[in-house]
């Protein structure tokens, strides 16, 4: 559910504790601290964005147009400060502390949409923006930072730290939907504040736990940081610019699931089974639940098809989940039409198979395009490239905004195959694009 996965991590990566990575026999206390400060920062993140949308209609009644666009320039910049956070980070403040001011900053934002004034509400968002950028990029790089680069337990680190966050992002919606409806939006804001807090007070309490994890990893001894040819530089940056492309509009579909399908949801989805009306909050709890189930899966698939020497490359992978995003719309389609047809709401099974083909296009897409940014990025741009990744997120979310905008002027089964056509559009640009990619990944793993 996350843009901010990574998983086997390569930048920022240190030793621990001045074991080298082979001699772990287990995970460092470390990673449960870092796994809890996540799950407690996604369950608050993932609570307000529950009921964003429906609060700026029902409470605030701000105009469609004002409505949107505050979702589009949240949703896209929330994105775009990790790359000014990280970068602050490198050279002024370490990791922890601005984890610790991200913390801080989120805490506030939340109590000010607590306290529920108009006056208040746009400061918060963006005290909620710039906390984001302070907390997300480096507290995966903390994680990177309890191993030393060649450890084995490196990628299952990252595995138990994402599913921290799809802990926090499966608990949210529920808490948030079940808040709104029985005590008020204000107080969905204050189980999101009381998280954020929770989550900071975990990271000062167990300090000494990650305290060595604060700083960028030296080189070892006898590695060095590989220098490339102008050409192929070039090539790579190429390479990554068309990956950025895909995935902008990639988020630009996905990030439908904080904006209009929040409505579909409220307005056009029928009683689960026939038979209970459930929060609209609650579908936000579905795609955590298909990340954890189809994960294994997953991982399965893809080392099955190694054993045999068919894997995939990553870029095929990624084409696949285009496709996968252009057929989860298609369902969203067909789901308008019935609607449409009828005047009556359609039944949750056509939002929950939505919810699963989406999900699979995402563990198809967006962790093997950041797996592809760390192994392709020239090693002297690595962090700059992981930001313009963010960057791209930022963009495809403020997009997402941006299309809402047509939600109530167009008829929605027209409204969903605009988002099937973008996706199409990617799939072409992936496929004309695909050997360009191939070729740089190949590059990159001569190169080590």
């Amino acid at each position: 559910m996350n843009p901010f996965f990574l998983p086997g991590a390569g930048i920022g990566t240190g030793s621990t504790q001045g074991e080298s990575g082979m001699a772990q026999a287990k995970h460092p206390r470390g990673l449960y601290v870092l796994f809890f400060t996540e799950m407690w920062e996604r369950f608050s993140f993932y609570t307000m964005f529950a009921v964003f949308v429906l609060y700026m209609d029902e409470a605030m009644h701000l105009p469609s147009g004002q409505l949107h666009n505050t979702y589009a320039f949240y949703s896209g910049f929330v994105y775009f400060t990790p790359l000014l956070g990280g970068w602050l980070a490198d050279r002024w403040l370490g990791c922890r502390k601005a984890v610790l001011i991200g913390g801080g900053l989120m805490a506030l934002g939340h109590l000010g949409l607590f306290l529920g004034t108009y006056a208040l509400f746009y400061p918060a968002l963006v005290l909620l923006v710039l906390g984001n950028g302070f907390f997300k990029p480096n507290i995966s790089t903390m994680v990177g930072n309890l191993y030393s680069q060649n450890s084995p337990l490196r990628d299952s680190a990252f595995n138990i730290f994402y599913m921290g966050i799809n802990v926090g992002a499966f608990i949210a919606p529920l808490s948030a939907g079940w808040l709104h409806h029985n005590v008020g939006f204000r107080w969905a804001f204050f189980s999101a504040a009381a998280g954020m807090v929770l989550s900071t007070v975990i990271l000062v309490v167990f300090n000494r736990t990650i305290a060595h994890a604060d700083g960028s990893r030296a080189l070892e001894e006898g590695e060095r940081e590989v220098e490339l040819e102008p050409t192929e530089e070039r090539q790579r940056i190429w390479a990554l610019m068309v990956v950025f492309g895909i995935v902008i509009i990639f988020w630009t579909a996905y990030m439908q699931y904080g904006d209009v399908l929040m409505f579909w949801a409220r307005d056009y989805t029928a009683p689960f089974f026939g038979r209970w009306d459930v929060p609209a909050e609650w579908y936000q709890s579905v795609n955590p639940i298909f990340i954890i189930l189809f994960t294994p899966l997953v991982v399965w698939l893809w080392g099955a098809l190694n054993r045999r020497g068919r894997e995939p490359s990553t870029g095929a992978k990624m084409l696949y989940g285009m496709i996968l995003t252009a057929v989860a719309f298609l369902i969203m389609v067909q789901a308008a039409r019935l609607n449409a047809a009828s005047g009556e709401p359609v039944g949750a099974s056509w939002l929950i198979s939505f919810y699963a083909v989406i999900t699979l296009s995402e563990l198809f897409l967006s962790p093997m395009g950041l797996s592809y940014v760390t192994r392709v990025s020239p090693p002297r741009m690595r962090s700059t490239m992981m930001g313009l990744w963010f960057v791209a997120s930022g963009v495809g979310g403020y997009l997402s905004g941006f299309l809402g905008h047509w939600w109530e002027s167009l008829p929605h089964a027209t409204y969903f195959l605009v988002t099937v056509a973008a996706s199409l559009v990617a799939v072409v640009l992936m496929a004309l694009s695909i050997k360009t990619i191939n070729h740089a990944e190949a590059a990159s793993e001569k190169s080590v």
